[in-house]
């Protein structure tokens, strides 16, 4: 039997294949990720994916889009000219992440639908909180002919925080909730205000990318709309980041503007 680690370069998964290689062997456990572009994929997490797979031995094994290094999410979305199919999909994900990952495993491990292989786990880094995508996980990946587990939510744990090996999880955690790309086309204004802020380049790429395509990245309101409010909050002191739940982080904005901020042109906000 493999154990086939979804190793997506996020504390979570580090975690699945600690846990994985201690319950199985490491000859047995394959780390496969997909390496997302240096310009969204934090140097830090490529460290951190690189420190884990050094400490259990294992070479990390690469299913990647072609055109990778060069092409982020945005350059992705550009050339199909959409952000997300209808029912919400990011299709930047399935250009980069799902459709490499049913790749290799067709090439590797091909299967029939509904008649899941022995010989092979798929395992992800879901935990006990998340009962509706650990569902959703095993049906998709039933359809297609494999098994799932999910040692996080249904194993006996032997590990907590990776740094109880010594590691340090990416500096992104310091920030974000998660090690996905800065600029994620599936995230919301406050992880955009993030963009604004930290990195102004992509923040005018995905301007760039929403007046190409003709749609917008968020649901209600196209990112140039945004600007004047996050350019005052920015000079207001509002700090950038998801370590505060979004209702208080905007709570705390509506503190900080004027009460009739949403009602003034933007020249006469501040």
């Amino acid at each position: 039997m493999k154990y086939i680690v979804c190793f997506s370069g996020g504390h979570s998964s580090a975690l699945v294949a600690i846990e994985a290689v201690r319950k199985y062997g490491k000859e047995n456990v394959i780390l496969l990720n997909h390496d997302i572009s240096p310009n969204v994929e934090d140097a830090d997490i490529k460290r951190f994916k690189r420190e884990v797979a050094e400490y259990l031995g294992i070479e990390i094994t690469y299913a990647n889009m072609d055109g990778w290094e060069q092409k982020d999410p945005l350059d992705v979305c550009m050339e199909i000219s959409a952000f997300k199919v209808d029912n919400g999909t990011a299709l930047c994900t399935n250009r980069l992440k799902t459709e490499p990952f049913y790749k290799w495993l067709n090439e590797n491990y091909p299967s029939k639908p509904f008649e899941p292989r022995d010989d092979v786990t798929i395992l992800y880094g879901f935990d006990k909180n998340e009962v509706n995508r650990i569902q959703r996980r095993i049906g998709v990946l039933l359809s297609k002919g494999y098994k799932t587990d999910f040692p996080l939510a249904f194993w006996e744990r032997t590990i907590q925080n990776i740094e109880e090996i010594g590691i340090q999880r990416p500096k992104t955690y310091q920030i974000f909730k998660h090690a996905n790309c800065i600029g994620c086309l599936k995230s919301g204004k406050q992880q955009w205000y993030i963009v604004f802020c930290l990195r102004p380049d992509l923040w005018e790429k995905a301007k760039r990318a929403e007046e190409v395509i003709g749609y917008s990245i968020l649901k209600d309101v196209y990112l140039e709309d945004l600007e004047c409010k996050f350019r005052t909050m920015k000079e207001l002191g509002i700090v950038p980041t998801e370590k505060v739940g979004f209702q208080k982080f905007w709570a705390e904005v509506r503190k900080a503007l004027p009460d009739d901020f949403d009602n003034k042109p933007c020249e006469c906000a501040v």
